[in-house]
């Protein structure tokens, strides 16, 4: 378990050295058919992609999010299982058993560890979650972790996985943050920031803000959370659309936030073709 040995050591993370994309999740594949396409599209800088099926794997394999991953995983794009840490709240049997769901359903090559505490008391623990995910995924191909912060954490997590999200928000306050002084003893693919409601005149601002702070992957979109889900008969019309053998699916992918993440940016093709590769940086 490399992550846990190596402290200051760069990491191939991303499997490029140029800036790219980490998608968050989009919506189920039946509600965003194009976005999981536009994945496979030849000279996307990809370099993950995350499967949320249901917050999480699901209680039964889902045939459509299967043929989206494996789609992905034939054109090289790396797929993470979604786990939702809940600020270390969750237990620690329930973060395994989705691991290895994930893992036994839709091959995934490694998990994005969402709302991922920030804080040293609780490094220990989630050193633990990410060792044990790790030997869930003990294969040729190891097991690429992301934590999920949103925030930067204790200098501590950069041992314990492959990339950090350090920020995860609003393009009001992307603009005026900073990046944390130890961050700059790390390489840039190590860290990963995600940003909504970017407007597209400011576009290439956020890209060099992205580049100023050190952030080798990202996802902006002009896109925002909106109002949080429907409850009552509305949702279980809305969610029965995507249901597979007639059972009420999970179709959410909201946790930490993701609602924002479900579809394209507006300037999909710009902001490729601003970061994509020939692009010098």
């Amino acid at each position: 378990m490399p992550h846990l040995t190596r402290t200051g050591a760069p990491l191939a993370a991303t499997g490029a050295d140029r800036l790219g994309f980490g998608v968050p999740g989009y919506a189920h594949p039946l509600l965003a058919p194009v976005e999981w396409a536009e994945l496979t599209r030849p000279g996307v800088p990809l370099h993950w992609a995350v499967l949320n099926v249901a917050a999480g794997p699901g209680a039964r394999p889902d045939p459509h999010c299967l043929e989206a991953a494996g789609r992905l995983r034939n054109a090289g794009v790396r797929v993470l299982g979604h786990i939702d840490l809940a600020h270390g709240a969750r237990p620690f049997a329930e973060a395994v058993a989705d691991a290895q769901r994930f893992a036994d359903w839709y091959r995934v090559d490694g998990y994005l560890l969402d709302r991922c505490p920030p804080d040293r008391e609780r490094l220990a623990s989630v050193r633990r979650t990410a060792a044990t995910l790790e030997a869930v995924l003990d294969g040729a191909d190891g097991c690429h972790l992301v934590l999920g912060h949103g925030v930067h954490p204790d200098p501590g997590y950069a041992e314990v996985a492959d990339q950090l999200v350090t920020f995860r928000g609003r393009w009001a306050d992307y603009r005026w943050s900073q990046a944390a002084p130890w961050t700059a003893d790390h390489p840039p693919e190590r860290f990963v920031h995600l940003v909504h409601g970017v407007p597209r005149t400011h576009l290439e601002e956020a890209v060099r803000i992205a580049r100023w702070q050190g952030a080798g992957t990202i996802f902006f979109t002009d896109r925002t959370p909106g109002p949080p889900p429907a409850a009552g008969p509305a949702a279980g019309r809305a969610g029965s659309a995507a249901g597979v053998g007639g059972a009420e699916p999970e179709v959410r992918g909201r946790i930490g936030g993701n609602a924002a993440f479900e579809a394209l940016p507006g300037y999909w093709d710009e902001i490729v073709s601003r970061i994509g590769p020939g692009v010098s940086e």
